[in-house]
């Protein structure tokens, strides 16, 4: 196995035998297949999108198999195995579709010789021995750090997309135009240009740039389904009775629980990514919806064990489960770990059986809270009196603080940096990285909170929305405005982020608390140069330069 795409990878360089992340070499060479399957579907089903046809199975298994591979997601080989299997009835289906299109079309279909002279591997063993031959470590040896680094850049930027785009698409918002740029990133992958630096270089941005209607999609597939974000104070300690625990990022599994365990005595409790989900109407109208309960995801371990319930990962940021709560840990959706009970029909009734077999709590801890849903509606409603402080003196600069938590040293930082920040300032935040501070008094500046938590990460959307909207009131560029962005990366989801603000032109940001493995020093530098994007410092040295 050779694994670079997260913000741990073992040594900074990459996981050669085992994954920091608990995932075995086996499973790793599997997903590098999965990947290249996807390519050679993407490689026909783009051609017959170009001529006007597509294929919504074909589509969907795409951005699922990409999903599957984000980090922390599956690491159950037989379901990829069984995933694997199914995508080569998919390819059949994808080369078909193109065939007929050129025929339809009165044109003869392209003969595209590497996928039309390949033999897929049928069994394990198969799998594992072709997986050898076109993972990253044959990329490397063969087109070099660079050209590589970028290749792996635009896929993780597709995988994170994949991700959003899985999130809208369960709540019946999608975009074919959006899948047909992931079958030709895909496609382009695999072509001669997809060697060439510049070519990828511009490829990356337009990853961004289609990631950009990708969150537009998930904001209106969220909202629209459980209304805005609103301000809303949640209890962060738990209430006596019984519990079940969600984590992950989908909305639509934690509605689907709270409709099946009405008026059945059990708390629900939300964790890690799934926080944001307290505030919306449609969600936090349920009484049972009691609060959240622990930090981010590398927690778990620890936090799992203390909760005396039933816990269920509806996505990503799954960690190997201690045998104390493995049979009482269940998965769903695209997120499986070997021998814990996968839930595929969205009957949660072993969840619920579990929680009412386990103990739960036994009285109720002494109350804390902490305010959260300050999305893009909420800030927008206030934005005359956000100007205004800022007119007055009163708001000197905007700091927005947020992406991913981790476990590697390094993060203690963002607590450092939003403990420092001075009081005429305000800080946004959004996704698990805002656990490191979330939970500490920041006081307010004439009534407007000092920390206004926007979300997940799968609210991006917003955060860009609002300093958009602070632009235009100034009647400047947003990267004129005193706003800095100091960013915490760990996977796929905060890289095709990034490459969306890298599009949007935005300069200046930090980010951190190390730089990818796969960005080589000659892919920083053009990075550095267009758009002074840097590493972070220390605390007092980065709030030094910024606020001058």
């Amino acid at each position: 196995m050779f694994c670079y795409q997260c913000e741990q990878t073992a040594g900074g360089h990459g996981c050669t035998k085992m994954g920091v992340c608990g995932k075995q070499p086996e499973t790793s060479d599997l997903q590098d297949l999965l990947i290249y399957l996807s390519k050679a579907i993407s490689m026909y089903a783009w051609r017959a999108a170009e001529l006007g046809f597509r294929k919504e199975e074909i589509d969907r298994y795409v951005v699922e198999a990409l999903f599957t591979t984000v980090t922390n997601v599956n690491f159950d080989s037989e379901r990829i195995v069984n995933f694997i299997k199914k995508g080569y009835n998919i390819l059949a289906e994808a080369r078909a579709l193109y065939e007929k299109a050129a025929s339809d079309q009165g044109r003869q279909p392209h003969k595209i010789e590497v996928i039309d002279s390949w033999n897929p591997p049928q069994t394990y063993e198969e799998m594992l021995a072709e997986s050898q031959g076109i993972g990253i470590a044959a990329r490397l040896s063969q087109l070099g750090d660079d050209v590589t680094g970028l290749q792996e850049l635009i896929t993780y930027g597709l995988k994170g997309m994949a991700a959003y785009a899985d999130h809208a698409a369960i709540l019946g918002i999608s975009d074919p135009e959006v899948y047909k740029f992931i079958h030709e990133a895909l496609n382009f992958l695999t072509a001669d240009e997809g060697r060439d630096a510049d070519a990828l270089t511009a490829m990356a941005l337009k990853v961004g740039e289609v990631n950009l209607r990708v969150m537009e999609m998930l904001d209106e597939a969220n909202t629209g389904t459980y209304g805005h974000p609103e301000p809303t104070v949640v209890r962060v300690t738990p209430k006596k009775g019984k519990a079940i625990l969600v984590s992950g990022h989908d909305l639509k599994d934690l509605a689907i629980l709270l409709e099946q365990t009405k008026d059945k005595g059990i708390n629900i409790y939300t964790h890690g990514e799934m926080l944001p989900c307290l505030a919306y109407p449609e969600l936090k109208k349920y009484p049972h919806l009691a609060g959240n309960y622990g930090g981010a995801w590398q927690d778990q371990k620890k936090e799992f064990d203390e909760f005396p319930g039933a816990i269920l990962m509806t996505t990503n940021c799954i960690q190997k489960p201690a045998e104390t709560y493995k049979a009482r840990i269940f998965t769903t959706g695209l997120v499986a770990w070997p021998g814990v009970t996968h839930i595929a029909d969205k009957d949660f009734t072993p969840v619920i059986e579990a929680a009412l077999a386990e103990e739960g709590f036994t009285e109720d801890a002494p109350e804390k809270t902490i305010t959260i849903g300050f999305g893009r509606n909420a800030v927008m409603s206030v934005a005359p009196t956000v100007i205004d402080a800022v007119k007055a003196g009163k708001i000197r600069h905007f700091f927005l603080v947020g992406g991913c938590d981790g476990a590697k040293s390094g993060r203690n930082y963002y607590t450092e940096f939003a403990q420092k920040v001075p009081d005429d300032c305000v800080i946004l935040t959004l996704a698990c990285g805002k656990y490191r501070f979330n939970k500490l008094e920041f006081g307010d500046i004439g009534g407007i909170p000092r920390l206004l938590d926007i979300g997940q990460c799968n609210d991006a959307y917003s955060a860009i929305k609002i300093a958009g909207a602070l632009a235009e009131a100034f009647d400047c560029g947003v990267n004129d405005l005193p706003l800095s962005i100091i960013l915490s990366w760990y996977e796929q989801k905060a890289v095709c982020i990034l490459l969306t603000l890298l599009h949007l032109g935005i300069k200046n940001m930090k980010l951190g608390p190390t730089l990818p493995a796969f960005v080589s020093p000659a892919v920083l530098n053009v990075l550095v140069e267009n758009f002074n994007i840097a590493p972070i410092k220390t605390a007092d040295e980065d709030l030094a330069e910024i606020l001058g």
